[in-house]
């Protein structure tokens, strides 16, 4: 595998999948420019070198339609002050030859969003799974596909796959268009190199005690990596809105909160496995519940009662919104005096001021262990928004720029991003 330091791309034009899908306000400009920044280091070397640069990269789920308001070229200014030079825009990425040709080096050209082509990612348009013309149509878009990606690598003389948040998807321009490059003109990019590294600290190379911490709402999204977990981790909190199916199926009353009905065996079963393997499994006892919230702006309704129970006995019309004081001691118990830390998932509403306590103190137990000499990976959009609402981003010692594809590899998975570089 060539390694991207070990590269001079002198003379040569780079194409550079990154993830630039950032958010944009209503008037289409960059909210957190974290993406962006965090592609830097590779796309400043290839100029430093002396190469040009051809960027690309998808924003939002246009679903192979052309969509002004996720037209890339709203961020060309933006990639243009960040790069300190000038960027200039290709508006249609098949169609992109004659400006990919003209570039000279230190040159920067940002191709159109990827996926306003339905052939990015490669799934048949205006077509069911039940149609029995579906198998068809899905060969007839896969051959599209190739063809989209040996345009996109006709651009260019080397291939450099730098987007991890997108590593898991086995699209034309993070796996296909690797087959067109032979193996001395592809490799990962900076960023994916340190992506692929964290995860191998948290899978391989794991230091002991050993915890992770597995938030959100649902079991049933995370079964997969807290059952690959089991295997290898030492205490494994389980908290959020998952905390009310365990209390669910263990008997309990979870009153109107968030809890899968048909999921109370499953976790009944996690416990089981739990103890089998002899992993400190660790779940919330109390709670801090309200009657009256407003998911749609994140903020309680007027008049709203807010207090702390028993994550077992919640009384009818209250639901819990975050880990009680009780809980938060138990998780930061957990976390004390560990070596290899995994934080995926907050504790709770943490965008309301009123239940963000759960997720802070996840937050800070884990900058203290990392003061301490643990290595902690914090990822999923929801984790990482929590690190930088507390300001402990610093404080850790990685944030991954992935969240299903972290999650992904984490259970286990090969990403195809990752396989098409280093087979």
């Amino acid at each position: 595998m060539v390694k991207i330091n070990d590269f001079n791309f002198k003379g040569k034009k780079a194409i550079v999948r990154v993830d630039f899908n950032v958010p944009l306000d209503e008037n289409g400009k960059i909210t957190d420019d974290t993406r962006i920044r965090g592609a830097l280091p590779t796309l400043k070397k290839i100029l430093a070198d002396g190469g040009s640069l051809i960027i690309m990269s998808h924003m939002g789920k246009p679903k192979g339609k052309v969509s002004a308001k996720l037209s890339l070229g709203q961020i060309t200014d933006a990639v243009a002050a960040a790069l300190g030079t000038a960027v200039k825009f290709a508006p249609d990425c098949a169609k992109a030859a004659d400006a990919a040709a003209a570039l000279k080096p230190g040159d920067v050209l940002l191709l159109e969003n990827l996926r306003f082509y339905p052939e990015e990612e490669g799934k048949p348009v205006g077509i069911e799974k039940d149609d029995p013309n579906y198998d068809a149509a899905k060969k007839e878009m896969k051959a599209k596909q190739k063809e989209f990606a040996k345009t996109l690598a006709s651009y260019a003389d080397v291939y450099v796959m730098d987007a991890f948040g997108t590593a898991h998807r086995s699209h034309a321009s993070t796996a296909v268009i690797a087959d067109y490059f032979d193996a001395n003109s592809k490799m990962l990019g900076l960023l994916m190199e340190k992506e692929v590294q964290a995860v191998d600290n948290i899978l391989s190379n794991i230091k002991r005690p050993f915890t992770a911490i597995m938030g959100g709402s649902k079991v049933s999204t995370k079964i997969g990596i807290i059952e690959n977990l089991m295997d290898k981790v030492d205490n494994l909190i389980l908290c959020g809105g998952m905390t009310y199916t365990f209390a669910k199926a263990q008997g309990g009353n979870v009153g109107n909160s968030i809890c899968e009905e048909d999921k109370l065996d499953l976790a009944l079963d996690v416990m089981k496995k739990a103890k089998e393997k002899g992993v400190n499994l660790v779940l919330g006892t109390d709670s801090v519940v309200t009657n009256a919230f407003d998911f749609d702006t994140m903020s309680l309704k007027p008049g709203a009662q807010v207090k702390v129970c028993p994550s077992n006995a919640i009384e009818n019309g209250f639901e819990g919104l975050d880990a009680g004081p009780e809980s938060q001691k138990k998780f930061a118990a957990a976390i004390k005096g560990a070596k290899t830390i995994l934080w995926n998932g907050p504790a709770g509403v943490f965008e309301c001021d009123d239940f963000t306590a759960g997720s802070k103190a996840i937050a800070n137990a884990i900058a203290d262990a990392t003061k301490e000499g643990a290595f902690s990976l914090i990822g999923g959009g929801d984790s990482v928004a929590c690190i930088n609402k507390f300001g402990l981003a610093d404080k850790v010692s990685y944030i991954s720029t992935g969240g299903g594809a972290l999650l992904e590899a984490i259970e286990g998975k090969v990403l195809p991003g990752v396989k098409a570089i280093l087979g």
